[in-house]
């Protein structure tokens, strides 16, 4: 008996093309977010959210016969309470490592090295230069190490980084991480701070006006995790000083209204949360979904289950 999954493709030929084929004993419905709900709500088993999570489950009364719920990113704090009870929700961790870890190393050199300001001067056409902060010789810390943390550090790997200190909610060997607790501690041994873990309520503004106090003169800040990771008026106090920088992708709130102080602290460069928006993500998306129904169509266990 065939299965029936929906999946985020304009139609069943863009489907097949971009994952190499459809597993057999799986019946596909497209279903891109807009348009018209496919027919079969009453029968699908596998959803691949094409909508924001409160408008995914909008019909979730009527489907069921649903099992799984996949998003395609990493994120899945948002997503969770929207889950009707008995469903698996699996997330796309993995997906966006690649993409996200190169924005977070190019909002590194992107602040330090000035290339905002740079680009702003280009538009009247001056010809300024300054002296910038590389990336070479920095003590670099990896706040949330899992696999983003992990592909900034081998990213960091050809930028001549004087340290790499990973920390992470529990401490580990190989390489050596150090557990949460631990963070007072090692702040003022960095010079610039990855922040990439996990909004739970044990990290939500883990970087506080505390934390901030702690690290050296100059330093930088870089999340492209979640904006409530930080404390955004402490970040905007110690920022104003001129003290510490900060390069965000995500900020708190979101998005940041034109009037927030943010957006005009010198040292501070914000970017709107792309850093999954690249052409690494379709390709690593439609790997990982096709390897995914493989699973699911084979009665294998799936990869990033949630709540299972």
């Amino acid at each position: 008996m065939s299965r029936r999954v929906w999946l985020p493709f304009q139609d069943l030929a863009e489907a097949e093309r971009r994952l190499g084929g459809i597993p057999d004993g799986l019946e596909v419905d497209c279903f891109p977010g807009d348009g018209e709900w496919p027919d079969s709500i009453a029968e699908v088993e596998f959803y691949v959210l094409s909508k924001a999570p409160k408008e995914a489950f909008s019909r979730a009364a009527e489907m069921k016969s649903l099992k799984i719920a996949q998003i395609l990113y990493a994120g899945y704090e948002g997503v969770l309470p929207h889950v009707p009870e008995g469903v698996t929700l699996c997330n796309g961790g993995g997906i966006h490592d690649t993409a996200t870890s190169e924005m977070a190393i190019a909002l590194a050199l992107a602040n330090g090295r000035h290339l905002d300001e740079f680009a702003r001067n280009q538009a009247e056409g001056l010809w300024r230069g300054r002296m910038g902060v590389g990336l070479a010789d920095q003590r670099v810390l990896i706040l949330g190490y899992g696999r983003i943390g992990a592909a900034i550090e081998r990213r960091l790997a050809g930028f001549e980084v004087a340290s790499v200190t990973r920390v992470a909610r529990r401490a580990r060997t190989e390489p050596e991480v150090y557990p949460v607790d631990r963070l007072p501690d090692l702040l003022p041994e960095a010079d610039i701070v990855f922040v990439i873990a996990p909004l739970t309520p044990q990290t939500e503004g883990i970087i506080d006006a505390a934390a901030l106090k702690l690290l050296p003169d100059n330093a930088l800040v870089v999340n492209v995790a979640r904006g409530r990771l930080i404390d955004t008026d402490a970040l905007v106090a110690e920022t104003s000083t001129g003290r510490i920088r900060a390069a965000l992708d995500v900020t708190d709130p979101e998005p940041l209204p034109p009037d927030h102080p943010l957006w005009r602290i010198p040292g501070v460069t914000i970017v709107p949360h792309v850093g999954g928006a690249s052409t690494a993500g379709e390709p690593r998306s439609d790997r990982f979904l096709a390897n995914q129904l493989r699973r699911y169509a084979a009665g294998e266990e799936l990869e990033n289950v949630i709540n299972g």
